[in-house]
């Protein structure tokens, strides 16, 4: 039920009107002190609402809610047949998905939310995830050719980002290794990657898709690194519903090629995206640090890194890649 009110609460806020408490409360038989309770919640969700009296609530800027048949429409214009659902509130995208293994999801399936209250980043980081503000996105892929074929799905994922950026935005972005989108040198868009199956036989995954379009001063506040979000580098207006459609398209298109085996560009599409290409940078494990020199990823994903002139082959996992000036 209370999931239900903040809903409806947020439905009629996002139009930018008045929204009175007590004819909202006598519409759902609850008190203004319920209603003020969820206004509370909602605002700590990252929506800046406001009190007036004798008004009501109303939100600062009315916000554009993300919306299932636009998306699908867009979709459909393109041929492209990605079951997708939208949710308002939700933990995480991919825990969605993943508690629905092995029998409930179709190839390509997407869940995309407005909020998430346990979003989740790579080692175990929380991933801020105010309202309406950004991208929370999460589709499933099944690998017929099992754990092997997850190798190298960061890097899919990465220029599925960047494909879907520069045709929406025309702004290209950085890729770094592993798993982030970089924008003017500071992140915009993280990836989260979740398999479940065995090595030997058809796995499942769920690739996870955060990125920052307009971001809540409020929420920025607690990002612990530099990031930036698209509305500081556009002038273009903001629809999140294109951008979600065009990640979709892109996202399939890159995993089709993937399952295919037939990635012949794929090691120099990331290379001229690379942010630390060819500069000093140290890979970090817990407390052991390796320096050298970045030279880009293989086939595979990996990272190739120049130790001293010899290249090494350096895997995902808990290593964190950093810039050594």
């Amino acid at each position: 039920m209370e999931k239900t009110v903040k809903e409806e609460l947020i439905k009629q806020l996002a139009t930018g009107e008045f929204v009175s408490g007590q004819h909202f409360g006598d519409d759902l038989g609850i008190s203004r002190a319920a209603i003020s309770k969820h206004i509370k919640a909602i605002s700590e969700m990252g929506l800046d609402v406001f009190r007036v009296t004798g008004k009501g609530y109303k939100l600062a800027q009315p916000i554009e809610l993300l919306d299932q048949q636009s998306i699908v429409q867009e979709l459909k214009a393109q041929d492209f047949t990605n079951n997708v659902e939208v949710h308002n509130l939700i933990d995480s995208t991919n825990d969605a998905l993943m508690r629905r293994l092995p029998n409930q999801l179709m190839q390509g399936q997407v869940c995309v939310a407005e909020y998430q209250s346990a979003g989740r980043g790579r080692r175990g980081r929380q991933w801020i995830s105010p309202f309406g503000s950004n991208i929370y996105l999460s589709m499933y892929w099944r690998l017929e050719q099992g754990m092997s074929a997850a190798m190298g799905l960061n890097t899919v994922a990465a220029l599925a980002i960047s494909d879907a950026v520069k045709v929406v935005y025309d702004i290209d972005v950085q890729l770094k290794w592993p798993n982030d989108i970089y924008l003017g040198g500071v992140k915009l868009a993280g990836i989260l990657i979740d398999l479940e199956g065995q090595s030997s036989e058809p796995c499942h995954c769920v690739i996870g898709i955060g990125l920052n379009l307009k971001m809540p001063k409020d929420s920025a506040a607690q990002v612990d690194q530099p990031w930036t979000d698209i509305s500081h580098h556009t002038n273009k207006a903001i629809n999140r519903n294109n951008l979600v459609a065009e990640i979709i398209k892109s996202l399939t298109r890159r995993l089709t090629v993937h399952q295919s085996q037939q990635e012949n560009t794929l090691v120099r599409e990331w290379q001229a995206l690379d942010y630390f290409y060819n500069k000093p940078v140290k890979l970090i494990s817990g407390e052991r640090i390796v320096r050298g020199i970045c030279r880009g990823i293989d086939q595979q994903g990996a990272l190739l890194l120049d130790i001293n002139g010899e290249l090494k082959t350096m895997y995902g996992g808990e290593l964190s890649l950093r810039g050594d000036m």
